[in-house]
């Protein structure tokens, strides 16, 4: 009769715990589910992290690196000028009369003293033959008061005369010298005047088209009224004017003031390649214009086969301040940030160096770095878009060289440089 009282006494044990075995057996299973989810996702995360490191870390871009050219470049400052004779002469008659012959073609070379044009000389010639007459008439009038005085002159005693009639045959002496002076002035004249009648060329040089034909009259009125015949330009040498900066005349006065020789300059024409034209600096005026601060400025050139014509447009250059050693580098390694020109360098860590630099002209297909960079810099001359500044490249060896056959290029506007730059020989 125990049992009941024993199933009585284990009845509240099943209640106080209540999970049954499979319920454990669930709940352990789930537990190291969870555990295995944590495991794979950690390693899951681990191999992200690790992904993520290798693409953030790709192979250093490669570019090609060389030291600056260095080189002899001569540096010019450029210019725009005009062309001009060296002595301009407008031919005028000295004497009035008609054309009657014309010696020269238009636009011939003439020397001085060559015959231009002939005025008719025939009232000339007869008047040149009148003062002749005249001077003759005159050494007769002078002879015979020579006589006269001569004749009396030495008598004494008995024979003698008035002191006032030998005074008279004196005076009278003086007078007919000078009316023979007179009328030898008025041959010279009248000779002169046959002279001009023959229109010569007062200076050597190229002559223009003639004004007036043979037929026509002309005036000699010898002033600015007198009729214009023809103009004849000297052209060799030949000048080139232009205007210049103030810099220029700076420059040009302090040589002057050390005995330099005068500065050298190169020309050519519209339609040249190369500047094939030389000559020196011959004159600069006496004060600049105070609207453009300019000054204008005179080149004197050779042309002995008169190619060069007044009036011709050339582009000048002029050396600026002798031959420099400039380095060069290529125009596509010039970058620009902002109002500043860079050139990016790699150091020997391979960290890539932006380095302001100041541009100088084109020379050889190069540009010249007036200032920034040293001649033992390395500078990126290849893969510019990968080569940033603060990042890290790797390197091939390059080499920067010249090429003759480039074109030179003028520097850009805002640049206060010379203009354009050659290699020095």
């Amino acid at each position: 009769m125990n049992f009941p009282a024993k199933f009585e006494t284990t009845a509240p044990a099943a209640q106080a715990d209540p999970e049954s075995p499979r319920k454990r057996f669930r709940r352990r299973h789930i537990a190291m589910g969870a555990l295995a989810l944590v495991l794979v996702a950690g390693g899951s995360w681990s191999l992200l992290d690790h992904g993520e490191t290798a693409a953030a870390a790709p192979a250093p871009p490669s570019v090609q690196a060389a030291h600056p050219l260095v080189r002899e470049v001569t540096e010019w400052d450029d210019y725009i000028g005009r062309f001009a004779p060296s002595k301009t002469v407008e031919v005028r008659p000295r004497v009035s009369g008609a054309i009657t012959r014309i010696y020269f073609r238009d636009g011939d070379t003439v020397r001085k003293g060559q015959p231009l044009f002939q005025v008719d000389p025939r009232p000339y010639r007869a008047a040149l033959a009148g003062a002749e007459a005249d001077v003759a008439s005159a050494q007769s009038a002078l002879a015979l008061a020579k006589s006269d005085y001569d004749r009396v002159a030495g008598l004494t005693g008995d024979e003698a005369i008035a002191a006032s009639e030998i005074d008279q045959l004196r005076t009278r002496v003086r007078s007919a010298t000078a009316a023979l002076a007179a009328a030898q002035a008025r041959r010279r004249e009248r000779a002169l005047d046959m002279e001009f009648t023959t229109v010569r060329a007062p200076i050597s040089g190229r002559i223009s088209d003639r004004r007036v034909d043979a037929g026509n009259l002309v005036s000699g009125d010898n002033n600015a009224n007198a009729t214009l015949l023809t103009t004849i330009n000297a052209v060799d040498p030949i000048y080139f004017t232009f205007d210049a900066s103030e810099a220029l005349f700076l420059k040009t006065q302090r040589d002057r003031a050390e005995s330099k020789t005068p500065a050298s300059l190169q020309v050519r024409l519209q339609d040249e390649a190369d500047y094939r034209w030389k000559g020196t600096l011959d004159f600069t005026d006496n004060g600049l214009d105070p609207r453009s601060g300019t000054i204008r400025v005179r080149a004197v050139l050779d042309n002995p086969d008169g190619f060069l014509t007044p009036g011709m447009f050339g582009n000048m250059r002029l050396a600026e301040s002798g031959t420099v050693k400039a380095m060069l580098v290529p125009d596509e390694a010039i970058q620009s940030d902002q109002a500043r020109k860079i050139v990016l360098t790699v150091g020997k860590d391979g960290m890539v160096t932006a380095k302001p630099v100041e541009l100088g002209p084109m020379v050889g297909g190069l540009r010249v770095i007036r200032a920034g960079l040293a001649a033992q810099d390395r500078v990126v001359i290849s893969n510019y878009q990968a080569a940033v500044a603060g990042s890290k490249v790797t390197t091939r060896r390059g080499q920067i060289q010249t090429d003759p056959h480039a074109a030179p290029a003028r520097s850009e506007p805002s640049e206060p440089v010379a203009a354009q730059a050659t290699l020095a020989n």
